[in-house]
């Protein structure tokens, strides 16, 4: 599988010159991606082999609905490091994005205004990490941690920190659907990931505001030279991570038939070392959804294989967070190769604090 590698090259154009009307095209060329692909099909051929359970239509669509939160959320964070930052907030923002949509479920407001002001509450969570980191100057780090805990506090307070269940509630039904549902033999939801991670791809790689983001990742100034609004795109890229927690809200609440808030501290683990795992650059300017998309897999693909050997759930945040470093370990290993081999080409690791 050839996989998109996209790095924007900086411009030599000077402060006050025109900005150029394209930037440069994605270069297609097989990289990283490939080789979390070809790791993914041999961990698939070994499980098959050694669990004859593994290989069947209805364990792989349990793999795909139980790791369906984790690629909305992965989604959204890869154009986050992309474009150099890091959002930690993301699993606390769909903690009360999900409390939100089960307190209006609890009303009785119709589904459709339920899932909307879910999308809102977790997108508006993501407008203000990214004002505050494009405008303010805030450490991304600072801001990102310092969300999570107000929404980790948030879903807590909305409820007096007990679940809302939701499942007996009239409109919850196309929420259990969506999360759930089958279209003949196919989950809904499998068809809506494709479906967004087709509308993702495209828009990072073969759009202006994709290009923007590799530019800023790979070098703010530069990409400020080229015309390029560095604080636009970085309150977009942090939006679109919190989109995505509404949209992982929403998935969440329909397979649990309620809303808790009480925060997975695995998850965030599992969807930065799916991010990292498909080759997108911790130091920001490289990277793709489709590499994600296979970072997910891999890991549920570990994850499903651990439960069918009746591995202790204990170890599972361990295999998370060691796969997290050696994903890490891998890509600086990588960048110091590449700057062994073109010191020209190399990215600095060093960025302005945003």
């Amino acid at each position: 599988m050839t996989a998109l590698h996209q790095q924007a090259e900086p411009s030599s154009a000077g402060p006050g010159e025109r900005a150029p009307r394209h930037l440069p095209l994605p270069r297609p060329r097989l990289g990283d991606t490939g080789g979390v692909l070809v790791a993914l099909i041999v961990l698939v051929v070994v499980s098959s082999i050694a669990q004859p359970a593994f290989f069947t239509w209805p364990n792989l669509m349990n793999i795909v609905g139980a790791n369906s939160v984790a690629m909305s959320l992965g989604i959204g964070s890869t154009f986050v490091i992309i474009a150099g930052g890091i959002d930690l907030s993301v699993v606390s923002m769909t903690a009360a994005a999900g409390m939100g949509l089960g307190l209006l479920l609890d009303s009785g407001a119709p589904t459709a205004v339920c899932v909307l002001g879910t999308l809102v509450v977790g997108a508006g969570l993501g407008v203000v990490n990214g004002v505050l980191i494009s405008r303010l100057k805030i450490s991304f780090l600072v801001v990102t941690l310092g969300m999570a805990s107000i929404a980790a506090s948030l879903a807590l307070v909305v409820h007096n920190g007990s679940t809302v269940n939701v499942f007996a509630k009239p409109h919850f039904g196309p929420v259990h659907t969506f999360a759930t549902g089958d279209v003949g033999s196919v989950p809904v939801i499998l068809i809506f990931d494709v479906v967004l991670v087709l509308l993702a791809a495209g828009v990072l790689g073969y759009t202006r505001f994709g290009r923007s983001v590799f530019a800023v990742g790979s070098n703010a100034e530069a990409a400020r030279l080229n015309g390029i609004n560095v604080k636009n795109t970085t309150a977009i890229v942090y939006t679109l991570a919190g989109l995505g927690a509404g949209i992982g809200s929403v998935v969440q609440v329909g397979r649990l038939t309620g809303a808790s808030p009480q925060i997975d501290p695995s998850l965030l683990n599992g969807v930065l070392a799916a991010v990292l795992i498909g080759g997108t650059s911790f130091s920001g300017g490289k990277g793709s959804i489709w590499g994600t998309v296979l970072g997910v897999l891999f890991l549920g693909v570990v994850q499903n294989i651990m439960t069918l050997a009746d591995i202790s759930s204990f170890w599972r945040q361990a295999v998370n967070g060691l796969l997290l470093i050696l994903a890490v370990g891998l890509g600086a290993a990588r960048w110091q190769s590449r700057r062994r081999r073109r010191p020209e080409a190399a990215v600095p690791l060093i960025k302005e604090a945003r």
